[in-house]
């Protein structure tokens, strides 16, 4: 009887590792429904509350000042130096980088660059209203501080809303937006969850943004998650667009070096207007200078005559080497066929 080779693990991850024959028709593509347009207008009333909440200087400032008087850094000083590690896991360049390299990997195994793109979407998103946001309220952070119970608003800082926060949000959510099965989604969702709230609360203990700070910065990137599906008809435009001029480079490379090897293979005309043959001769080997490469050689084409029909001027009567009259077991060779 014979049995089947169960696959261990390690064939299942090459397995996975094989690229797929064609584009799959289902990507899961979410669609903005009336559920995620409604959690939208919640995240930018939650937004709008807490900006209003520290124009106004209101209780959530005077937790700000009790978190940071409180000093997380100085009361568990034996996880600082792994917090600073982990922090980087918020900043935009390394986490660009890590999730780029792997959505460029799924584009290329699936045949599309949806995956890119959306990231390219996100990130610009992310940078715009984000990076507005922090110009156009310009807060000053913990360590820079001038009032005790103050806002610190409008004084030149860039703090508010937390870019680490938000960009965790936005870039780890990117993989559960961009998830393929139910399940993969929801494992993804938990780790992005996991990680953005963890480098929300760093920031805090290692004092460089306010509470305050972070709150804002989750909303801002669950917002950009949520808007997301507005983008979609824009970036299927743009894969259209870049495959369309992929495929008309390929075409025009292929034209180009197809129209130089017909001409390189093409036959020559001769001056007395027959086709002659194109013989070329070896480079010089070793660029010796007493060897120079000569030009090509052209061959009269005209019909040419058996070694029969040769003149005897032109075909040797006998051999080119004289016969040793010592030499044993050698006979004269025949006049009748010449020995070349």
């Amino acid at each position: 009887m014979r049995t089947e080779r169960s696959l261990t693990r390690l064939d299942r991850v090459f397995a996975r590792l094989d690229r797929e024959p064609e584009r799959p028709v289902q990507l899961g593509m979410p669609r903005m429904s009336r559920h995620r347009a409604a959690l939208v207008v919640a995240c930018l009333a939650g937004y709008a509350a807490i900006v209003w909440a520290v124009i106004t200087t209101s209780w959530l400032v005077r937790l700000d000042w009790q978190v940071m008087f409180f000093r997380p850094y100085q009361q568990w000083p034996e996880i600082h130096a792994w917090l600073d590690y982990y922090v980087v896991l918020g900043q935009r360049g390394p986490t660009a980088v890590m999730v780029a390299a792997w959505l460029g990997w799924r584009s290329w195994r699936q045949h599309t660059l949806r995956p890119l793109i959306t990231l390219a979407i996100s990130l610009l998103l992310l940078n715009l209203s984000v990076g507005a946001a922090k110009i156009g309220m310009g807060r000053l952070g913990p360590h820079y501080a001038t009032t005790i119970g103050s806002n610190e608003m409008w004084l030149g800082g860039d703090i508010f809303p937390s870019g680490h926060t938000a960009n965790a949000v936005v870039t780890w959510g990117i993989l559960a937006y961009l998830a393929s099965s139910p399940r993969a989604r929801r494992w993804l969702s938990a780790l992005s969850a996991v990680m953005s709230l963890g480098v929300g609360l760093t920031t805090v203990y290692l004092g460089t943004h306010w509470l305050s700070d972070v709150l804002l910065g989750w909303v801002a990137g669950v917002l950009i998650l949520l808007a997301l599906p507005w983008f979609e008809p824009l970036g299927a435009r743009a894969e259209r667009w870049l495959l369309d001029l992929r495929d008309t480079v390929r075409t025009r490379l292929a034209r180009r070096f197809g129209k130089e090897e017909e001409a390189s293979a093409s036959p020559v005309t001769g001056p007395s207007g027959g086709l002659t043959t194109l013989v070329r001769r070896p480079a010089a080997v070793g660029g010796d200078p007493g060897h120079t490469a000569r030009g090509p050689v052209l061959l009269p084409s005209g019909p040419h005559g058996t070694r029969a029909e040769r003149g005897p001027g032109t075909t040797p009567s006998g051999s080119r080497r004289p016969s040793h009259p010592d030499a044993p077991g050698r006979s004269k060779p025949s006049s009748s066929r010449p020995v070349a």
